[in-house]
């Protein structure tokens, strides 16, 4: 079938975002988009059934496709033990604002005050890549409400310094946006290659790809660029404030986007309060490359001693939200 005519006529992509959606909502989760005003709109999957024992736990997803994507095939392991929460962050997925903040800061906040309309005050993150900015900054911003903190593949002690030296597999700002943010095959490919350290990409269809792009990577282009940009400009290891919250890192031994290096600078800041665990034969989708050896760190350290919790108490919550699935 020629390509054109096949992306036409079904997508892939669109099909097995269906599948994620449908597979959120038998974990027990439903769509909501909550209006944290000034024009800003933040979609999450939210418990169905809240229940008060259990502590709440939010993953927070890096660049590429949504939330749904990210931690689909990671939810199983933790909807019996904790309130689940996953947030599009601002500009991806279902989420959006119009004002003109691109910071991670803002994102922390508006996951945060998110989070406090659905009347969750204290809870666990696990932030993937970019989600890790956006986690650090929430446990710097609320140190009484973040309780344990994850941080994978994360470079937060990145300088602007680091791009101009070399320190990157990339030349400079507008080489590395056009891997991130790809809009060809060859450059969806090239980020693969990037994130994994066994690739698969080069023996995928191009019209795979492209349907891939089209689907995932075209909406609020120019926004996620201003985000990229931002999160770069001017930034220093020396402002990075140091948090006191329990804290993992993990990461791919052979990650490119994000070096090991910045795994051992983050520790170094952070001291005591923080443990690295290196995966081997891994790459910056660590999550996705080695789910297995993702997982069991995450319930190492996430995982409260106590052989079981007390029996549930099931509330459902009132909130000035629109569900798209139930």
């Amino acid at each position: 079938m020629h390509q054109f005519k096949l992306s036409k006529c079904f997508s892939f992509t669109a099909s097995r975002d269906w599948l994620y959606r449908y597979s959120f909502g038998n974990a027990g989760l439903r769509s909501s988009s909550t209006d944290l005003g000034e024009g800003t709109i933040m979609h999450c999957w939210v418990p169905k059934i809240q229940i008060e024992s259990r502590p709440n736990l939010v993953l927070v997803h890096g660049f590429g496709a949504n939330a749904m994507w990210q931690y689909a095939e990671h939810l199983r392991h933790f909807t019996a033990r904790f309130n689940i929460y996953v947030p599009d962050l601002i500009f991806f997925g279902e989420s959006y604002t119009s004002r003109s903040e691109r910071s991670e800061a803002f994102q922390a906040q508006s996951v945060m005050k998110m989070m406090g309309a659905h009347g969750v005050s204290r809870m666990s993150l696990v932030g993937i890549s970019y989600g890790g900015f956006v986690g650090y900054s929430m446990a710097a911003q609320f140190p009484d409400q973040i309780e344990k903190l994850v941080l994978c593949c994360a470079g937060v002690c990145l300088e602007e310094k680091d791009l101009k030296e070399g320190f990157f597999n990339v030349s400079d700002l507008e080489e590395a946006l056009s891997i991130l943010l790809p809009q060809t095959p060859e450059k969806l490919r090239e980020l693969m290659r990037f994130s994994f350290v066994k690739p698969g990409a080069r023996w995928v269809p191009s019209y795979f790809l492209t349907d891939f792009i089209d689907v995932m990577c075209t909406d609020y282009l120019e926004e996620k660029r201003e985000l990229i940009e931002t999160l770069l400009k001017d930034r220093k290891f020396c402002n990075l404030p140091k948090i006191t919250q329990p804290l993992l890192i993990i990461w791919g031994e052979g990650d490119q986007i994000f070096p090991l290096e910045l795994a051992h600078r983050l520790k170094r800041h952070v001291g005591e309060s923080a443990e690295l665990a290196v995966i081997k034969n891994a790459g910056h989708a660590v999550n996705i490359e080695k789910p297995k050896e993702f997982i069991k760190h995450l319930k190492s350290f996430l995982f409260d001693a106590v052989s079981s919790p007390p029996p549930p108490t099931a509330t459902y919550s009132g909130l000035p939200v629109y569900c798209y699935w139930s």
